[in-house]
């Protein structure tokens, strides 16, 4: 691969394996797991693939400099000796984020001051003036990671954010519920799961339907960067339009779905916001969202799946919480017979009312609750009965990952919580292996205006008819793939950069 360099995927506490895999099916090397983080090596094409097919990834970062500090001055001196000629000038801004684990330097907002001021000490020497901050909207966003190595000596590692806002939101979601699931953090339970689109996939307790959009992206394989307005490394001074054109218009890994995603909700405003965000999302025709309570659900038709965010007694709650897990064993056990259910939650003693043998759990952090993922294969009959007719409980990999020591804390609490420094989205990179390289003085390309992200309304007006009516054209005028694709601001076209033409619909 030329031009490789390394890079870091940012994800939550969890997801690490499932992210690990998704790198190494889009190609990556040197593809190594590390504490919320994912390290790999790649070139350009590699990175803007990463920010734009990932599901379970928050953050990508290019490291450019690495050392061992003692003090904020040797922070100081180390980013000044960058030349930041390479990567801005006065007439651009620039934000810097950090993150430290360290007990020389005990606030992130002084580390981001002190690597502020070197970049601004080096342009005020070298040209008389200075780039200015834009914590909203930089043109080039940095990002610093501290950690201790030794006593008294801490490692650092900068890196540029390929990304810029949090990968997890995608673009889609118009309106939200109280305390909506994480997309990031849907997209990684449900590849978890194994399910690729096989069956038909059901949430009974869906919310605002992040589930199911989520699901439908993976049943289709298609990018969760879709509908991203714009990402981080646009604003580079490298910046490969035509190579990244190629890469949002490439259709060819997508797949039809020929099942149907369900989801049911007690509360009719969380089933309009489903809709609302499903339609945004131009995948009416894949998912239906009706009103039901969990305790009328009977036995779906056809063979599928469900995946279920039930509420935990924290951000929400329900009059009888303990009752409501028993009901969902009580469902689970008499209408979702010879199908898989999983349920995400962090209290032992709702997992107790479930009544039901778990064949795996699987621990991941819903922001700062240490979570369980549990698996329950539902058959009817005893299990002695089931295994003697050739059931299988649990496979050989989930066997395997069940008896994993120190999966789980010792002594662990459900209701143990993350510290404060821990609970923000960013990774621990002190396991990564670092190679220096340049980006090299580059002409800047001229800033081209964008279009807003309009249109999503009448984009689903089509798609809720047929959901492709996304893809471009080919020379001879006839469809390619599924139909023609709508560029990332909204509107229909041939290439995706016509949404870079000046005049208005």
């Amino acid at each position: 691969m030329e031009n490789e360099f390394e890079l870091i995927a940012k994800t939550f506490m969890g997801l690490e394996p499932v992210l690990a895999k998704e790198l190494t099916q889009l190609g990556a090397n040197n593809v190594q797991i590390g504490r919320r983080m994912v390290s790999f090596t790649g070139d350009k094409e590699m990175m803007y693939r990463a920010n734009f097919s990932l599901h379970t990834a928050i953050k990508i970062l290019k490291p450019i400099h690495r050392f061992k500090a003692l003090s904020a001055d040797d922070v100081y001196e180390e980013i000044k000796k960058i030349d930041w000629s390479e990567y801005l000038d006065n007439e651009h801004t620039f934000s810097v984020d950090s993150v430290v684990f360290s007990e020389e330097f005990r606030h992130s907002k002084f580390v981001s001051y002190k690597v502020k001021d070197a970049i601004v000490d080096q342009f005020r020497e070298k040209t008389g003036s200075r780039p200015n901050i834009s914590v909203a909207n930089p043109d080039l966003r940095l990002h610093i990671h501290i950690a201790d190595v030794a006593p008294g000596k801490s490692e650092c590692t900068l890196c540029l954010d390929s990304s810029g806002e949090s990968l997890h939101r995608r673009g889609y979601r118009q309106e939200s519920v109280e305390a909506p699931l994480n997309e990031v953090l849907a997209a990684g339970m449900i590849l978890m799961t194994g399910w690729q689109g096989e069956t038909d996939f059901i949430d009974p307790m869906c919310g605002s339907g992040t589930l199911l959009v989520e699901a439908a992206l993976i049943a289709h394989n298609m990018a969760p960067g879709l509908f991203r307005k714009e990402y981080a490394f646009e604003k580079w001074p490298d910046f490969d339009a035509e190579l990244f054109d190629q890469i949002y218009n490439d259709d060819s890994k997508e797949r039809e779905f020929k099942h149907h995603i369900y989801g049911y909700d007690i509360d009719m405003k969380a089933v309009n916001t489903a809709r609302l965000n499903a339609k945004a999302a131009g995948l009416t025709a894949d998912i239906t969202v009706e009103q039901q309570d969990f305790k009328d659900f009977t036995q779906p038709k056809e063979k599928s799946i469900l995946v279920c965010n039930p509420p935990y007694g924290e951000r929400i709650s329900t009059p009888d919480l303990l009752g409501t897990y028993r009901m969902i064993g009580e469902r689970l056990k008499h209408q979702f017979l010879n199908n898989d259910a999983w349920i995400l939650s962090y209290r032992e003693e709702c997992f107790e009312q479930i009544g039901l043998k778990p064949s795996i759990k699987i621990p991941v952090y819903n922001g700062s609750l240490e979570c369980e993922f549990r698996k329950y294969q539902i058959f009817d009959g005893k299990l002695k009965t089931f295994r003697s007719e050739g059931g299988t409980v649990k496979t050989e990999d989930e066997k395997r990952q069940m008896a994993e020591k120190h999966r789980f804390k010792k002594n662990r609490e459900f209701k143990q919580r993350l510290d404060e420094q821990e609970e923000n989205e960013d990774s621990d990179i002190r396991t990564f292996t670092f190679h220096r390289h340049d980006i090299g003085s580059r002409d800047r390309e001229e800033r081209r205006p964008r279009r807003d992200f309009k249109d999503r309304e009448s984009r689903d007006s089509r798609g809720s008819r047929d959901r492709d009516e996304r893809r471009p054209r080919d020379a001879r005028g006839s469809q390619k793939g599924r139909g023609e694709r709508f560029d990332r601001k909204g509107f229909k076209g041939s290439k995706r950069n016509n949404r870079f033409n000046d005049n208005e619909d």
